[in-house]
């Protein structure tokens, strides 16, 4: 009888062990204190700008990396593909340089569309760690959204 109670206890703490292991997650805040509440999904975000050239919005993302030399920038992703630069209201606040890659992310500003130059974006290459060789390819200016967030969640 103590080795079937034995198999159930394991049993149930392996079951249990994906719900604590989703507890034991944690958000971290930059900038502005914000809350996750009536974010917008990545997929509606983009369906939204593709019919405006910018607006205020709530929006739930994936991050794709950060700034490694002062965490003043990160990109995340869209659904059709392309990522989005997302940089800091008055360069008030920063998010951690390493680590950022994959984590769900809620960001609270202003979207845009923008033209960005090349030597932004040979900067931001920089910033990112890319070789000389990925920098010198660089030769023509994107046209991206940008957000220029005031506040920023990330689930870690």
């Amino acid at each position: 009888m103590n080795s079937t109670l034995y198999s159930l206890t394991i049993a149930a703490a392996l079951l249990l062990a994906p719900a604590a292991q989703a507890q034991d997650k944690t958000v971290k805040s930059y900038g502005a204190k914000i809350t996750p509440d009536g974010a917008m999904s990545a997929a509606d975000f983009t369906k939204a700008m593709s019919t405006t050239d910018s607006m205020a919005v709530k929006l739930n993302c994936e991050v794709i990396t950060s700034c490694t030399k002062k965490g003043c920038w990160m990109t995340v992703q869209l659904p059709d593909g392309n990522d989005m630069m997302v940089r800091f209201k008055d360069y008030g606040f920063f998010v951690p340089t390493h680590g950022l890659e994959g984590k769900q992310a809620v960001i609270q500003g202003y979207a845009t569309k923008e033209t960005v130059d090349v030597p932004t974006l040979r900067h931001y290459a920089e910033d990112a760690g890319k070789s000389k060789e990925e920098i010198e390819k660089i030769t023509e200016p994107e046209h991206n959204l940008m957000f220029l967030a005031d506040g920023v969640l990330i689930t870690f």
